[in-house]
């Protein structure tokens, strides 16, 4: 003993302390180290206890059982746990009163902001500005990450073409190509440049995979899809998170041949982990384990555990069914302890890099929540946003912008003075946003308009559900109507309406909106009529009706402000679509890039029965992807198509010339499809490869280039190898999918 502490002596006092300091609480090494050393001090049940994601249920009694959950080490996050008074208690009893000190992981569903709403993901897609929407993430992140939130479950990438589809709501429209570049700016903007920052969040891309092929657009149906059609649609935005390091991802609801993404073992190891190098934190969806059960996969629950931990899942979202059966299923060999450890050591390890064990109250700080929460900037940010997301239908006759000297304005319609509703499904019912922060149509108007102006609100009917109410509230609109010099009319949907288990049958507008449009439109008064919905409507009977049409979306807090910048000039509307618009709900699925077929889908002849068409309707949308009007005009010319050796592959320099002819300054979203006109493989009739978006003032002009590489022209085989093909192509440059304004064939030799 007296040898011991001679040698102790001797050592200096930095190794001493070192050598006393357990290895995952050393700064110094890496995260994989740190983990490794943490795991192999941990016992079964406390492991197991990092694999269990649970729901905070707030008890108003003396013990709180999710207290005694964290200090028994049986959880390792909590989602639905806002606040920092809140969080900063728990994350106390976790670090201060557990053997390990292991921090708890807050989760939510920070959608499209936490405190300050921006505009639904669908609508903030027509903006087309990849800063701006990483920019609204990062506040999203600040807000959020005040808190006590480390991780959301955002983005939401599932490429949909079905908006009955409630979720249609919550991703970037109907393109890979352009979801895939969302998806990682929502990334970036989220997760910054280092997650240890007390402005990130660890972002978690959902629903792996093919969530929005949902069979008849209800939500949770069981999908049916080629591989083609996995890897040509839903995965390349999956890619695209994973390749701008996304920390962690979220299975799908659904099932993929036959086999539920949450078992789904070709899904989860073989494409995710191998393929794409995925090396990151898997989450189930609410409950999917459980779901294996119902879905009639797995006989039991004891199964449907099995099946999920060894397909690769590491974290059960609030079944607590790892809790309840993994400890019996390891004892009795069912399970593998190696399957447990991979599965712990990417918990831990997203744990280190988000820097919580170095600092687990560094996010939790009163004073800083209070500070960063719908302040000035972030207002400001969320007021462009929501311009920027607006996208003008129609505009007959230059109606708008409207002036703000007008003398009487009647703001009639259901939605007019609506605030919840302007903050959508995820905004309006799981947020932190109140509805009272939110600036209403009504009140955006009265805020922008000369003091002059006599604005006179009319609600129109009551919409409150599906069923037609308040017919009689429609004499009353009219009478408003007939003394006003303009009517803006405020229609939509109610923010539950779309979302999650936001399915429907008709995309007519709900309740009695259609009554009072034709009540108003028979007064023979311009009506002005401002959308508000998380999907894309069969909008004949109101374009029909109406002189201007904008689609404004759930456009969030500041949304009531941004739509009247929009209809009084202060904005150029400058959205465009990224999903078409159907003429009726008989069209769905419609979209821009179908496969192309041998029969005219162009006709219009509806009596001829030998094109690919409907003898009733047109096969046009009613809107087309990439459509959107502004308050000027943009001409485009001098097309031209550089190769640096001679077209022997597909890296291409476009270049073509637009100018602003009209006499406003306006941005324009000038977009590049691409044709291959002999493939081995049936291929879409054209598909976006790039895009600019730009501004011009009043008789500019400005030369766009636009690269394209040999993987803009690349597909899978038959073999669903990429390949680059020989042979001829035709490139097309325009305002929208079918606004083509300059055409150029090349060849790939």
């Amino acid at each position: 003993m007296k040898y011991l502490l001679f040698v102790a002596c001797l050592l200096p006092i930095g190794s001493l302390a070192q050598r006393s300091t357990p290895i995952y609480k050393n700064q110094s090494l890496t995260v994989s180290a740190r983990a490794t050393d943490l795991l192999s001090r941990m016992t079964l049940q406390e492991k197991i206890g990092q694999l269990n994601l649970v729901t905070f249920v707030n008890e108003n009694n003396s013990t709180n059982p999710m207290d005694d959950k964290v200090k028994a080490g049986n959880v390792g996050g909590i989602l639905k746990s806002n606040g920092v008074k809140q969080n900063l208690r728990i994350q106390k009893i976790a670090v201060e009163q557990t053997r390990l000190g292991i921090p708890i992981l807050f989760q939510e569903d920070v959608i499209h902001g936490y405190k300050t709403i921006f505009p639904i993901p669908l609508g903030e897609s027509c903006s087309w500005n990849l800063t701006g929407i990483s920019q609204t993430a990062a506040v999203a992140a600040t807000e959020a990450s005040a808190g006590g939130i480390r991780l959301t479950y955002a983005p939401m990438v599932d490429i949909s073409n079905d908006p009955r589809w409630g979720r249609i709501s919550e991703g970037a429209g109907e393109d890979p190509y352009y979801a895939s570049l969302v998806a990682a700016a929502r990334v970036r903007g989220f997760q910054g440049k280092d997650l240890t920052n007390a402005n990130s969040l660890m972002a978690c891309v959902k629903h792996f995979a093919g969530y929005g092929a949902a069979l008849a657009g209800r939500d949770y149906s069981i999908t049916d899809f080629s591989e083609r059609t996995l890897r040509e649609k839903y995965l390349p935005p999956f890619k695209a998170a994973i390749d701008a390091g996304v920390g962690s991802l979220m299975t799908a609801y659904t099932g993929i041949d036959g086999t539920p993404a949450t078992s789904n073992q070709r899904l989860l190891k073989q494409i995710l982990r191998k393929e794409f190098n995925f090396n990151n934190l898997i989450i189930t969806d609410w409950e999917t384990i459980k779901n294996l059960v119902k879905i009639g996969v797995a006989k039991d629950e004891p199964s449907a555990v099995q099946m999920a931990i060894e397909s690769g899942i590491d974290m059960d979202m609030t079944s607590e069914l790892f809790q309840k059966h993994l400890a019996t299923l390891i004892k009795t060999g069912k399970v593998k302890i190696d399957v447990i450890n991979a599965a712990v050591s990417r918990v831990l390890e997203a744990k280190f890099k988000l820097g919580l064990f170095d600092q687990p109250f560094k996010y939790l700080d009163e004073a800083r929540e209070v500070e960063v929460s719908q302040n000035k900037d972030h207002l400001l940010i969320a007021r462009q946003a929501a311009r920027e997301s607006i996208v003008l239908l129609k505009n007959d006759s230059q109606i708008l912008p409207l002036k703000k000297n007008v003398k009487t304005i009647a703001v009639i319609g259901p939605l007019a003075n609506r605030k919840k509703d302007l903050m959508g499904w995820w905004g309006g019912q799981y947020s932190q946003g109140k509805p009272d922060a939110v600036i209403s149509l009504l009140e955006g108007i009265q805020k922008t308009v000369d003091p002059s102006v006599k604005v006179i609100y009319a609600e129109g009917i009551k919409l409150d559900g599906f069923e037609p109410k308040g017919l009689e509230l429609i004499p009353a609109a009219v009478e408003a109507s007939l003394s006003a010099d303009i009517v803006v009319l405020a229609v939509g949907e109610e923010y539950w309406m779309s979302g999650e288990s936001g399915s429907i049958s008709m995309l007519n507008l709900p309740g009695a909106q259609l009554q009072l449009i034709d009540a108003l439109a028979k007064t023979g008064k311009p009506i002005v009529s401002v959308l508000f919905n998380g999907r894309p409507y069969d909008l004949r009977a109101l374009s029909a009706k109406s002189s201007a049409v904008v689609e404004a979306w759930f456009p969030g807090t500041m949304g009531g402000l941004a739509v009247a910048d929009v209809l009084f000039g202060d904005y150029n509307p400058s959205g465009k679509l990224t999903v078409t618009f159907p003429y009726n709900t008989g069209q769905i699925p419609v979209f821009y890039n179908s496969k192309r077929t041998s029969h005219d889908l162009d006709s219009v002849d509806m009596k001829h029965r030998f094109a690919n068409n409907y003898l009733d309707i047109t096969t046009k949308p009613l809107y087309p992807f990439g459509f959107g009007l502004s308050y000027t005009n943009f001409s485009y010319s001098s097309l031209k198509v550089v190769s640096g050796n001679n077209f022997k592959d597909g890296n291409l320099q476009v270049s073509f010339v637009v100018k602003n002819t009209g006499e406003r300054e306006g941005i324009e979203v000038a977009q590049l499809y691409i044709k291959d006109k002999v493939s081995a493989v049936i291929r879409n009739v054209k598909d976006l490869k790039g895009f600019e978006r730009f501004s011009l003032k009043p008789g500019e002009a400005r030369t766009i280039k636009i690269n394209l590489t040999n993987q803009s022209l690349s597909f899978l085989d038959r073999n669903l190898k990429e390949i680059i093909e020989p042979g001829d192509f035709e490139l097309m440059i325009g305002s929208s999918s079918e606004d083509i304004r300059l055409r150029h064939d090349f060849t790939i030799k």
